[in-house]
């Protein structure tokens, strides 16, 4: 059964069992947040939650792994870098 979340306030398809970084890469997004110093984009690296590059705020909970959570229908998903990443 397909699933919807939001991203950045927009809504797109997704899976069950599908994490939220591959939600983002679907929507063709490669990076979703920038680092502090230097504003160098990020979003998945290593795949595994090893190296937090993949940081978004889903369902107002800061700091949740996008390679490491898996969708649930009706979730928000926040990015940093929004709609333009």
């Amino acid at each position: 059964m397909p699933l919807t979340v939001h991203v950045d306030g927009a809504p797109h398809p997704a899976r069950p069992g599908q994490t939220v970084a591959a939600v983002l890469l679907s929507t063709g997004r490669t990076s979703w947040r920038r680092t502090r110093h230097g504003g160098r984009p990020r979003g998945v690296f290593c795949g595994i939650g090893v190296c937090y590059d993949c940081l978004v705020t889903v369902n107002g909970l800061a700091g949740v792994r996008a390679c490491r959570r898996e969708v649930r229908d009706g979730d928000r998903i926040e990015t940093t870098a929004g709609s333009g990443a």
